[in-house]
């Protein structure tokens, strides 16, 4: 007798790999596979993959994933992935040209001119996005300056999930959530935005069609059944960006609790049932219809730990000297003794929005040493996660009272303890590491009708560890006194110093 279809997959496609993880209707991990991606900078501030690689990573990680599982029991899957990024294709969905990625920056020159087409304050309120160089719209423009043979000859732009559901159903589809972070979407009219297509020069049908986030979209194709190893005919759901993807698969459904996950960036989201927008936060589509995550971004995450240990440091093991350093660091008093860090080695977004900002390091003495500037980075990242979060609270008046943190940064004791007492909240770790990939399991299983709901799908897929990180009153006293008189006062004052800087002297790139 046949087993139940009672599986489903989770493919996160992020910008160094393709992770797929097959779950159960519990939230259980029963394969996992991954394969890495290349990342080409052909010039300074312009980053670029082959989307053919996405396809041959994907495959390679779900076919590893379903190594000794019966893959006729997975219903369904949907896929997280890199945001902003998106390749030109022709008719037949072949590139016409590499990606380009989120971090690209070579239309950050073009930005003027457009600006001038578009007003960026109805532009933020009608797709919840500040204007800046990351989004397409600025690197389409730069395609039809540029590249002209390119843009004459491109039928379609497709997101990352555009791209690779048509490799997986034939069609050219994507979903809300998927289209939303380019910039390109209008949230006022739930379509294409036809105020910044008409400023960039393409028509609407050279883009997807949007379907609803967490709906059947499509069915796997005999050819991509035989590439992936999955059963032909199984439903492909509709996905997610992985910073939306990472907020459900940690477990964000009220608006008491904020997600958070500590990776090469730190990523907040906060769960929204109404349409609101700020320069605090981009609103971005929730999984479900209605609803939007407010997100907040610090580029400079684990990316700074790893400037310390890499490049100032050059420690030969990453791994080792983090657990040094964190026994090192762990008895510091709050404040390093005397140091405070602005975490802007990748510039800021949120609430900024200044690409040209560098960080900071105050403070220094001769008696500091490594462990007091690593604890200083600790404690900068949790005093800029605080900032952002009183901006989100202050624009829905509703207190946040729990922090659900994932990714690698997530199992630092110390910097759970930092957080809980800059933040002055509690603070939980999610017991699935790969949370992006599990959001998109779990929208999986709910559209398969594994679950009645995708409430129901998330309160039995995701779990956090049984004990809270809770604040230390005494350090929170301390911590809010240097939060409220040193950091917060520090990037306005220095801003203009900062760009004097940089324009007199110059400096290398921030990645």
């Amino acid at each position: 007798m046949p087993k139940a279809a009672d599986w489903v997959l989770g493919l996160d496609s992020s910008t160094s790999g393709c992770k797929a993880v097959v779950w159960d209707s519990a939230g259980n991990a029963l394969g996992q596979g991954r394969a890495g991606l290349q990342m080409q900078m052909p010039q300074p501030g312009w980053h670029e993959q082959d989307a053919n690689d996405w396809w041959s990573a994907a495959c390679s990680a779900m076919r590893q994933a379903l190594i000794g599982l019966d893959a006729s029991r997975v219903r369904a899957a949907c896929i997280a992935h890199q945001r902003e990024t998106f390749v030109p294709v022709d008719g037949f969905g072949r590139p016409l040209r590499p990606a380009m990625l989120w971090l690209d920056q070579r239309a950050a020159p073009l930005l003027p001119d457009l600006v001038a087409c578009l007003d960026p304050q109805t532009y933020h309120q009608r797709t919840g996005k500040v204007f800046s160089a990351n989004l397409a719209p600025g690197k389409i423009e730069w395609l039809r300056r540029f590249e002209p043979g390119i843009f004459e000859q491109t039928r379609f732009y497709l997101d990352t999930h555009a791209f690779l559901v048509h490799r997986l159903t034939g069609h050219f589809k994507t979903s809300t959530a998927s289209a939303d972070p380019l910039g390109l979407y209008d949230f006022t009219s739930a379509t294409w935005d036809a105020e910044t297509l008409a400023a960039t020069g393409i028509r609407a049908d050279q883009l997807p069609e949007i379907i609803p986030t967490g709906q059947v979209l499509g069915y796997l194709t005999p050819q991509a059944a035989a590439e992936t190893g999955l059963p032909a005919g199984m439903a492909v759901v509709a996905g997610i960006g992985d910073g939306q993807g990472a907020s459900l698969g940690s477990g964000l459904a009220s608006p008491r609790d904020a997600s958070l996950s500590l990776g090469t960036s730190v990523i907040g989201g906060f769960a929204s049932t109404c349409w609101v927008t700020s320069p605090t936060f981009r609103t971005m589509a929730g999984p479900q219809a209605h609803g939007y995550i407010l997100e907040t971004v610090l580029l400079g995450g684990s990316y700074t730990l790893h400037w310390l240990l890499n490049d100032l440091l050059q420690a030969p093991d990453f791994q080792s000297a983090i657990r040094q350093l964190e026994d090192a660091a762990a008895p510091l008093p709050p404040g390093s003794d005397g140091l405070l860090l602005l975490p802007y080695w990748s510039g800021v977004m949120n609430p900024y929005w200044d690409a040209s900002a560098s960080g900071v390091i105050a403070g220094l003495r001769g008696g500091h040493r490594r462990e007091h500037i690593y604890r200083a980075i600790l404690e900068g990242i949790a005093f800029e996660l605080r900032l952002h979060l009183e901006g989100v609270e202050a624009a829905l008046a509703a207190p946040v009272e729990r922090i659900l943190v994932s990714g690698g940064g997530a199992q630092s004791a110390l910097w759970r303890a930092v957080l809980a007492s800059v933040c002055g909240r509690q603070v939980l770790r999610c017991a699935v590491t790969e949370t992006a990939a599990l959001g998109a399991g779990i929208l999986a299983a709910a559209a398969a009708g594994l679950h009645p709901s995708l409430t129901a799908a998330v309160g039995q897929m995701v779990r956090l560890a049984d004990q809270a990180d809770l604040p230390d009153p005494a350090q929170s006293f301390i911590y809010t006194q240097l939060y409220q008189r040193a950091y917060r006062p520090l990037y306005p004052a220095l801003r203009s110093t900062l760009a004097a800087l940089a324009s007199l002297t110059g400096r290398p790139p921030a990645n």
